[in-house]
Parts: C-alpha cells; sequence; structure tokens
C-alpha cells in the first residue's frame, strides 16, 4: 500500500488523499522542532495501518530536511515507546 504524501502548509498538515477522505498528522514548528499535535484517520480507513505509514512517511520528510519531531498526540508517544529504532528522528 503507497500513498503519496501531500504537505499542506496553510494547515501545518501532512496528508494523504484516499478515495473521498483524508488522513493527516498535524504539527507545530517550535524552532526547528517539529512537534506533532495530532493524527487523525478517518474511521473509513482504519485498520489498515495507514497512521503508523503516514507517520513513517512524515517523520522521513522531517528528517530530510534536518529536523527533529516531538510527540505530542497519543498515537505518535505510543508509536516512539514501541518503535526505539527511530529514536534519531525524535528530539531528546
Amino acid at each position: 500500500m503507497s500513498f503519496e504524501l501531500i504537505h499542506n502548509p496553510a494547515k501545518n498538515n501532512y496528508e494523504y488523499h484516499i478515495d473521498e477522505h483524508v488522513a493527516y498528522i498535524t504539527y507545530d514548528d517550535q524552532n526547528g522542532n517539529m512537534h506533532l499535535t495530532h493524527t487523525v484517520v478517518p474511521k473509513e480507513l482504519g485498520g489498515q495501518g495507514i497512521a503508523k505509514k503516514l507517520l513513517i512517511d512524515v517523520l522521513n520528510a522531517f528528517k530530510d530536511q534536518g529536523k527533529k519531531c516531538v510527540a505530542e498526540c497519543s498515537y505518535v508517544v505510543a508509536f516512539q515507546e514501541k518503535n526505539p529504532d527511530y529514536a534519531e528522528y525524535f528530539a531528546k
């Protein structure tokens, strides 16, 4: 399953557009640290691993920009705890 990651700077979102639905992660840039504040996957898309794929794509996008992430939403916090191999993507 592959989706195109779309940056929506007007909404501080990274998004996937899937059929008529939009899954997204909202961020807040605080001095170069990207605070991931909200993860939304519409219920119609639930159970397909979309949130994880979206988050990994967002982490890679910020890594490519030389930025670190800060987990603020519960989904990202849980991902960070369960996936220590992604520790380099997060600010300490």
